[in-house]
């Protein structure tokens, strides 16, 4: 069954329109309160959050709807979205909140829940919650109302468990490290880290005024990471997106270097290391073929997940890996954290290039990607790919790209609109295949 508020990644939009709304806030923290509202024990959710302007709204509604249900607060400001599944799971709270739309514009917002683990709810917990916004909640006596507190240490202590996961043996002295925050929620908490483990920091995107999140810097943006790599003689350069759940990285001569890229010199180093589980890594279908040729060239494999972290996270933890992400940055090492951490992901591919003693752009580049082709199809309703015609041309191209390449074809989650995906070794081939399918869909969807 469709859910009505929650997507791929928690509850998103523009902020003051339905479904980003105060009340709406109010309402998510009094039924997820009510949801996880579980023995006689004093309860708690830790609230974390972006430097959206409107996070100060919809966290003062959330405290609103979780202490009138009998919870406590703890709110820890702005943060990682890693940080808050972290904190929620070693404070020993009932559920962690985490206001933020990741890589959106400023005016957007989201609201993410973790379960007491600091693993993202499951979809049955979602629909749960779901049926209780939509119905009434009971409230409790007066004597029973939360209380809600700030924590001014939860940024050290997020520095010190990233901190944590880096070699005790290594530090980066000798590094110049040039980091994008995106003006986002790691603007005080990644440059910090870096620093004490010796590196020189040139930190850029750590001015945030609740409207410039994401604009024109991060992991969305990486030519500003590029140029001022570049311009300040750096050795490598990490950029963070809004929430700090994803890393792009660019090499000393400002080339970007995306997650298929560093995921595999994280496996690589993990199995040299015999850190590896699993015999591989866990990717999505648009992961390049390039990411898995030469993962079996090493003798590991390739899991191939839908699009989304949290399906790359469910693979994970029923098949024993330790290592998965997207192209885009999300990466998620599950000896460490319950979700992507673009800053703890950062630390283990800043000990590689460290220990290796060589150029980022050496240890980076692990293989050449295939030529590789997204074009998008809008259509007005239906279901375009059910189409007689459309599904013989699909067919038509597989049996072209056979051994060749490979078609990956989704109806988008958010939008009416058909992605349509190639790649091989022949980039004639890879365009022709594509635009094929793209007429066929259009005929079929005006």
């Amino acid at each position: 069954m469709a859910r009505k508020y929650f997507g791929t990644d928690g509850i998103r939009g523009a902020t003051n329109a339905s479904p980003m709304t105060a009340e709406m806030a109010m309402k998510v923290g009094m039924a997820a309160g009510a949801y996880f509202l579980r023995g006689d024990h004093r309860h708690r959710v830790v609230i974390g959050k972006d430097t959206r302007l409107s996070g100060y709204m919809l966290e003062s509604a959330l405290v609103a709807g979780f202490t009138s249900v009998g919870m406590d607060v703890v709110m820890v400001g702005p943060m990682p979205t890693p940080a808050v599944a972290m904190l929620t799971q070693s404070m020993r709270a009932d559920i962690g909140v985490m206001i933020s739309a990741s890589h959106n514009p400023y005016a957007d917002n989201g609201i993410k829940l973790f379960g007491p683990d600091g693993f993202k709810l499951s979809d049955e917990a979602e629909t749960a919650i779901e049926a209780l916004i939509d119905g009434d909640v009971p409230l409790v006596a007066s004597s029973k109302i939360g209380r809600a507190r700030r924590i001014d240490d939860a940024q050290g202590r997020y520095i010190h468990f990233a901190k944590s996961t880096f070699p005790e043996n290594l530090r980066l002295d000798g590094m110049r490290i040039v980091l994008d925050c995106a003006n986002g929620a790691a603007y005080k908490v990644a440059p910090s880290a870096l620093w004490e483990l010796g590196a020189d920091v040139v930190a850029i995107g750590v001015t945030p005024d609740g409207t410039n999140i994401n604009d024109g810097v991060g992991s969305t943006a990486p030519q500003a990471l590029a140029e001022t790599v570049v311009a300040s003689g750096a050795d490598i350069g990490i950029a963070l997106d809004g929430d700090a759940d994803r890393l792009i990285v660019v090499d000393e001569t400002g080339t970007i270097v995306d997650g298929d890229q560093l995921m595999a010199t994280i496996a690589a180093s993990w199995a040299r290391q015999g850190r590896l589980k699993g015999g591989g890594l866990v990717a999505t279908v648009m992961s390049n073929l390039g990411l898995e040729r030469h993962l079996a060239a090493q003798g590991l494999g390739l899991v191939r997940t839908q699009v989304g972290d949290r399906h790359v996270l469910e693979k994970m933890r029923s098949s024993g890996y330790n290592v998965g992400g997207e192209q885009s940055g999300h990466i998620i090492l599950s000896d460490y954290a319950t979700t992507g951490d673009g800053l703890v992901a950062a630390l283990q591919i800043l000990a590689e290039v460290k220990r290796s003693g060589a150029r980022a752009g050496e240890v980076l580049h692990r293989f050449e990607p295939l030529p590789q082709l997204l074009k998008n199809v809008r259509f007005g309703g239906g279901k375009p790919l059910d189409d007689e015609a459309v599904k013989a041309v699909i067919a038509q191209a597989e049996a072209e790209l056979a051994g060749e390449g490979r078609l990956v074809i989704r109806p988008s989650g958010t939008e009416p609109v058909i992605r349509v995906m190639a790649e091989g070794d022949d980039p004639g081939q890879v365009g022709r295949v594509v635009d094929r399918i793209c007429d066929a869909v259009r005929k079929v969807a005006a």
